[in-house]
């Protein structure tokens, strides 16, 4: 059995001690937020968790993570469904008439519904339930506590030392403290240096959250959410009756910020956009003022060297202190579950136990395998997104007369389609390709709800031939159909309105 510490009581910290102390291992938490275990989602809903303000914007618990906790800890996806969460069977809401004939692996594309506070309180309960787990809360860890002798020439962790001057001794140090967890700096006075790279998002996001009115109605089924150049927006289905609607701007554009932060100028944004209307149209009422969270990083730190050896043992990072990735995408919780199964497996091993530098290798050797390429889609779409015009208009119909955008028929307003810049033709191709063929083929669909839920690799749907084919045969007969509705209105109108 071995002692191990965890910094952080968030879902990465709560996830590895869960998994480790059912890997026959004793484990303490160290959480610097004075929260005291609440007595139901409600007052889980209350906590003053200054240390992960993220836990008040919406979050996405995608199929990747709902597998996990199903076929390794079913008592947790029990004690959440008994919480109030949903299960978002996707196949099940897929457009009437489209032909689903059951196919094996349908019964993975299913994903989580609930608030973060919510996830949070049962894995707490659930984690604390194990005899082996001890939660110290209010307080911080201030340092990093190494042998006096090296393992291999590295530094070996042994303990950390927290606010009130108290010592813990382990075996393992784990650092789940989030994406505003400074490991190199715990690391530094060590001789450790972390290499990392960070690049922003270029945006900022807002969020409130609301309850329905009528109790014998249910959330959102299904996420929501689209890109109109100017605004991202996304409806989130929370649990016991709420949901959340996040705005995404641009990070330099004080003008939407200003008014999105607006609590009563959100409900007008909301009530403009087709997809979030309906849920601000008397049926609900808000539980929250607009929450607002900058400084929404992609980073990523390296923790072998060049010849694939460890910077340190004894101490591994689990979720957004290791790599963090744009939370817009929703991946930061099922990732952090990934590495904290992946942690505790290794630990099952007494010989991994023992053995520091070989397991800190295959640490993040695995890491490096389930985690990077979504770090590395991230960067990718970021860089994307920033290279468009700010305050572009959304695709809206060719005729339409607030703003026509070409990527929706480069042959209808250009005398020269081939002039049409590449991300336009992209856009163009999401637009009348893609959206359509999700509501009507279901190899598209399906291949489409496995890369969004973690379930294939990101680059696996713009690489599979088959279903590049079926978008681009509907994108070609994109004149001989209505064009797609407006997603919503043109910034110029938008701003009018709001």
């Amino acid at each position: 059995m071995a002692r191990i510490v965890i910094i952080g009581a968030g879902v990465g910290g709560l996830g590895t001690a869960l998994c480790t102390a059912r890997s026959g291992h004793r484990v303490t938490i160290v959480e610097r937020d004075d929260t005291p275990l609440p007595t139901d989602p409600h007052g889980a809903f209350e906590w003053d968790r200054h240390g992960a303000p993220q836990v008040r914007h919406s979050h996405a618990f995608l199929a990747r993570l709902r597998n996990l906790l199903r076929d390794r800890h079913p008592d947790v996806i029990t004690a959440l469904l008994d919480a109030g969460a949903t299960e978002l069977r996707f196949l099940e809401m897929a457009p009437e008439g489209m032909d689903l004939e059951p196919e094996p692996g349908d019964e993975d594309l299913a994903a989580l519904a609930c608030r973060r506070t919510t996830f949070e309180w049962v894995l707490r309960r659930m984690a604390l339930a194990e005899g082996a787990v001890e939660l110290i809360h209010g307080r911080s860890v201030t340092s990093l506590v190494t042998a006096d002798e090296t393992v291999d020439g590295i530094p070996l962790v042994v303990g950390v030392t927290l606010s009130d001057g108290t010592t813990l001794d382990a075996d393992v140090v784990v650092d789940a403290g989030g994406r505003r967890s400074d490991v190199p700096a715990l690391l530094a006075p060590h001789g450790v240096e972390i290499p990392e790279a960070e690049e922003d998002t270029g945006i900022i996001y807002l969020s409130r959250f609301f309850r329905l009115l009528d109790l014998d109605e249910s959330p959102p089924s299904v996420v929501v959410g689209a890109d109109l150049g100017y605004l991202k927006y996304g409806v989130f289905p929370g649990d016991n009756h709420t949901f959340s609607i996040t705005f995404a701007v641009g990070s330099r554009d004080s003008e939407m910020r200003r008014l999105l932060l607006d609590p009563d100028r959100f409900l007008t944004a909301a009530a403009l956009i087709p997809a979030t209307a309906p849920y601000v149209d008397g049926r609900s009422e808000p539980i929250t003022d607009v929450e607002v969270m900058g400084g929404l990083i992609n980073r990523r730190r390296w923790f072998l060297n060049d010849g694939d050896r460890p910077l340190v043992a004894g101490f591994h990072a689990v979720g957004d202190c290791h790599t963090a990735t744009n939370p817009l995408y929703g991946r930061g919780c099922s990732l952090a579950m990934v590495q904290a199964q992946v942690l505790a497996d290794l630990l099952s091993d007494p010989a991994m136990v023992a053995d520091h530098v070989a397991r800190a290798t295959a640490y993040e050797k695995a890491v490096h395998a389930e985690v990077t390429p979504w770090y590395d889609a991230a960067v990718a779409q970021d860089r994307f997104n920033r290279s468009q015009t700010p305050g572009s208009p959304p695709a809206t119909p060719a005729g339409a007369d607030d703003g026509v955008d070409i990527a929706v028929r480069p042959d209808a307003g250009a005398s020269d389609p081939t002039e049409v810049d590449p991300s336009d033709f992209l856009r163009g191709v999401l637009r009348e390709g893609l959206l359509p063929a999700l509501r009507s083929d279901p190899v598209v669909l399906r291949a489409f709800l496995a890369t969004f839920n973690l379930l294939r690799p990101p680059d696996s749907l713009l690489s599979d031939a088959d279903v590049i084919g079926r978008v681009m045969a509907i994108y070609q007969t994109r004149n001989e159909r209505p064009a797609e509705p407006p997603l919503g209105p043109t910034r110029a109108a938008f701003l009018a309105a709001v």
